[in-house]
């Protein structure tokens, strides 16, 4: 019975498909579909709509103004031009970017844009306000203009602790920046005088050795100090120098130097001659000290 029941089936699709490409089907449980409607541009009953849901305002309500824009200024020129520069070189010197004309860019084309619509809202009120001065009516608020605050007195002080928070924590930021700052560059510093000095001392252990193997017999560099200019010393570099000089010398021999020879054992410039004893130095009227012996007896005598 099953089989019979398949066989019908499979028979009638086969059936209804050689009908429908030979085009024997006709509209009966299928419905056919509608083509798409035009669209109609009824101008007049546009405008008859527009007419009933447009308000007639008075034009102090709406401020409607229709014009062109407002000459380009000096000042919008040059910065345009600076802008266009600026974007050229970018352009020039990133090659990742991509390269398009000064008409196709889109960042000059932005910056354009807004011009435009800064000059066409100047215009607009460089129209409008003549035309509200003629009406009567001030664009100036009074000076004895009084606004009750959205916010409460309590609310705006809340506020401006916050922001007096936000203020001084921004500047203790900068603060504890401008001393880290500072600390590497003491430490830049310090590390450019350190190696200075190693590289004078260097230079200067230097000339010692050349100094030591006789290739070199000058002994100016001694005397040089690093960070000061020894071509012209100050005056008081100089008297320091001079009295060094007088009290140590200027190097050379030392033993041996204090004997006496043929020359200063001749010279009797500077003796002077011992007082004789039993009498006392002119200006000096303070006695002599007695013998240990006598200070004894004096003593001895004193005891009886």
């Amino acid at each position: 019975m099953s089989d019979t029941s398949d066989s019908e089936y499979s028979g009638s699709d086969a059936e209804l498909q050689e009908a429908f490409s030979h085009g024997l089907l006709k509209p009966g449980l299928n419905k056919a579909e509608e083509a798409p409607k035009r669209f109609v541009n009824n101008i007049s009953g546009l405008r008859q709509k527009l007419q009933e849901f447009k308000l007639d305002l008075p034009w102090i309500e709406i401020l409607d103004c229709v014009n062109k824009q407002a000459p380009l200024a000096p000042e919008l020129a040059a910065q345009m031009l600076e802008q266009e520069q600026k974007r050229e070189n970018q352009l020039k010197n990133n090659k990742k970017l991509p390269q398009v004309s000064p008409s196709e860019d889109p960042v000059l084309n932005d910056f354009k844009r807004e011009m435009m619509f800064y000059r066409q809202a100047q215009a607009s009120v460089l129209d409008a306000i003549p035309k509200i001065k003629s009406m009567g009516i001030s664009t100036k608020r009074p000076e004895d203009y009084f606004a009750e605050m959205a916010k409460s007195d309590e609310h705006m002080q809340r506020i401006r602790e916050t922001l007096m928070k936000k203020q001084l924590q921004q500047q203790r930021s900068e603060k504890v920046k401008q001393l880290r700052a500072q600390r590497k560059e003491g430490k830049a510093l310090q590390m450019q005088t350190k190696l200075q000095r190693q590289q004078e001392k260097k230079q200067m252990l230097d000339q010692i050795k050349k100094v030591r193997k006789g290739v070199a017999k000058d002994l100016d560099f001694l005397d040089n100090k690093p960070g000061k200019n020894s071509k012209n010393p100050s005056k008081k570099t100089q008297e320091k120098r001079k009295w060094r000089d007088q009290k140590y010398g200027f190097g050379g021999k030392k033993r041996g130097s204090k004997q006496n020879t043929k020359d200063s054992a001749a010279d009797i410039s500077e003796y002077k001659r011992p007082p004789t004893k039993g009498k006392m130095k002119k200006g000096n009227s303070k006695m002599q000290r007695p013998g240990k012996n006598r200070r004894i007896k004096i003593k001895n005598r004193g005891r009886k």
